[in-house]
């Protein structure tokens, strides 16, 4: 669902590329491709807060920890020749409007991940209220960003989002912190 969305992949593909049989995806997700959508959904979701903890531990400064975390979603992307984008947002994109449990599970994974974000800018001393709406706009930011990466098979965007993103974070940085 990664690459090809949640209409371009089959659950007879998941299960070949699995190496399992139908049977026995049937077995284990009953609900069939959308039940196992909303799994790779929170699989993705687990990959992102382990890549995004892990930048934003990387620094002591947020706003550097914004240009680490472009650069991994760059490298991951160039890694994958442009082909593996955010699974949560590719699954979420293909089902709108019509797959409610997919929707929840996508919009549960942008709310954690914002709040790593707005738990990291209010711990180097952003106000409370402005790192809450700061993680909603670095979250929106990289997934437009890594998206505009994907089609156009370049870093660009991510470089850029990261550049503008770190000089946004700056500016509510308070007097005596991080630097």
């Amino acid at each position: 669902m990664q690459r090809q969305g949640y209409d371009g992949t089959g659950i007879k593909q998941i299960a070949q590329e699995a190496k399992a049989t139908l049977g026995s995806v049937y077995h284990f997700f009953p609900g069939g491709k959308q039940e196992l959508a909303v799994a790779a959904v929170r699989h993705g979701d687990e990959e992102f807060v382990e890549i995004l903890r892990e930048v934003l531990a990387s620094e002591t400064d947020p706003a550097e920890a914004m240009i680490a975390c472009t650069r991994a979603l760059a490298d991951g992307l160039r890694d994958s020749d442009w082909a593996d984008g955010c699974p949560v947002t590719a699954t979420a994109l293909g089902t709108a409007h019509r797959a409610p449990d997919i929707q929840q599970a996508a919009a549960e994974a942008f709310e954690r991940w914002r709040g790593l974000v707005a738990e990291k800018l209010h711990g180097a001393g952003i106000d409370e209220a402005d790192a809450r709406d700061l993680g909603h706009t670095v979250i929106s930011t990289l997934e437009g960003a890594e998206l505009a990466a994907q089609v156009s098979r370049s870093d660009e965007p991510l470089r850029i989002a990261g550049t503008h993103l770190a000089r946004l974070i700056d500016s509510y940085r308070p007097a005596d912190a991080w630097r």
